[in-house]
């Protein structure tokens, strides 16, 4: 892709698993970004089914970095890879995603001039798995969050498909923690912590792919991995309330799907955290 005075390069990541039959879109959609200045690396980690095959003959048109490992994991693979970019921006992306074409230049846009926003993020149009619309985006406003801000929930956060990191705010934080594999929320809370902000745009920049794979619909997988990033902030003084309120989304979501987790979540729930939604959901679990 062409280089471009004064357009900061963006280092855009795809780490692929056994996506084979989205993982072509997604890559295509970075290859058509209207933003001049970008280098893309796709590293497969280890996939089962034609995943590489495919990569590699687009590699082959479209020249990008191209890898193919054994599995190390979604947040190694992202730690290895951006250690070898060489972007000050840097855009981990989906590979069952599809970016928007101006995707990318807004964001760059928006984030020069302000050296204190550590991520930048937009809204998402989510789609089945066939491509067609599940879902409208969401209504929502831009706003700024800070560490209070997404640590007690106060503002709706930042879909993880559209984060385009400052490479310096990920340097600041030891990039991606290898031991927590829900990755975005644990970096967002460290970069905002150290002082960094998240403005998250209005602009729908990302169509988010639905499907039965999505990590979010494994609950007792995102219990844990919620629970484990929270526990890194545990000198918080509101880390009890925090944890609790997060069981009782978590109750309200699993009652009917998962009613071992369900009666597992209300063990662990003290009285004081009941409500309404707390007992309909005691009662659809049991």
């Amino acid at each position: 892709m062409q280089q471009v005075q004064d357009s900061p390069l963006v280092s855009v990541i795809i780490a692929s698993y056994n996506h084979a039959r989205y993982v072509e879109a997604s890559i295509e959609s970075v290859l058509a970004q209207t933003y001049p200045n970008i280098e893309l690396l796709v590293v497969d980690d280890g996939s089962k089914d034609d995943s590489v095959e495919r990569i590699r003959a687009l590699q082959e048109l479209h020249g990008f970095d191209f890898r193919v490992q054994e599995n190390k994991g979604l947040t190694r693979t992202l730690n290895d890879t951006i250690a070898r970019s060489r972007g000050e921006l840097i855009a981990p992306f989906g590979s069952d995603d599809i970016m928007l074409p101006d995707r990318i230049a807004r964001q760059v846009e928006y984030m020069r001039g302000k050296p204190e926003v550590g991520i930048c993020a937009g809204n998402v149009i989510e789609i089945d798995g066939e491509g067609h619309i599940y879902r409208d985006a969401k209504k929502l406003a831009g706003r700024r969050l800070d560490f209070e801000d997404i640590f007690l929930d106060r503002k709706p956060g930042a879909p993880a498909p559209t984060l385009l990191f400052r490479r310096e705010a990920m340097e600041a934080v030891g990039f991606f923690d290898p031991n927590i594999r829900l990755e975005d929320l644990l970096i967002e809370l460290k970069i905002t912590k150290v002082g960094y902000f998240i403005d998250v745009l209005p602009d729908v920049l990302v169509k988010y792919r639905v499907h039965e794979h999505n990590t979010y619909k494994n609950y007792r997988f995102m219990l844990g991995a919620v629970l484990d990033t929270y526990a890194q902030f545990s000198d918080h003084p509101a880390y009890e309330n925090v944890c609790q309120t997060f069981r009782r989304s978590m109750l309200a979501k699993c009652a009917r799907k998962d009613k071992h987790l369900a009666r597992e979540l209300l063990r662990q729930l003290p009285i004081r955290y009941w409500n309404h939604k707390v007992i309909k959901a005691a009662i659809r679990s049991l």
